[in-house]
């Protein structure tokens, strides 16, 4: 007598399905430059935000160090040498940074309060001027 194993398998019964319509094919993707995120309307009337600290020493320190290193043309070691600059300063030296900052902060804010009283008051018509 032969084991299970030994056996061949019984063939399993097919049932037949009924033809199906072919599937229709998907539609193409849209082109790359519809791809894009909607990006958010812009004012352009909204004041811009100030600089810190650290930009208005970068802008001084770019100045000193091209005239110092003018063999240095890479962005990357500019900025590399003004961080590491920024980080050993003592605070001393870095208050008056602080303090150009904070005055242009200030008027940023002013600028803005009045800004959004205009645009409150609706001086600013929703479509001129807006991306």
């Amino acid at each position: 007598m032969k084991t299970r194993s030994q056996t061949a398998p019984k063939p399993l019964k097919t049932v037949r399905l009924p033809p199906t319509k072919p599937s229709p094919k998907p539609p193409p993707p849209p082109p790359p430059s519809s791809r894009k995120k909607a990006q958010p309307l812009v004012d352009r009337r909204r004041p811009k935000k100030p600089p810190t600290a650290f930009f208005y020493f970068m802008e001084d320190f770019r100045k000193t160090f091209k005239e110092e290193n003018p063999s240095v043309k890479s962005m990357q070691e500019v900025g590399k040498a003004c961080g590491e600059k920024w980080n050993t300063m003592i605070f001393e030296e870095r208050v008056k940074y602080y303090d150009l900052a904070t005055e242009k902060r200030a008027e940023y804010e002013k600028a803005m309060a009045e800004y959004n009283k205009k645009k409150e008051s609706g001086e600013f018509s929703e479509e001129s001027d807006c991306d």
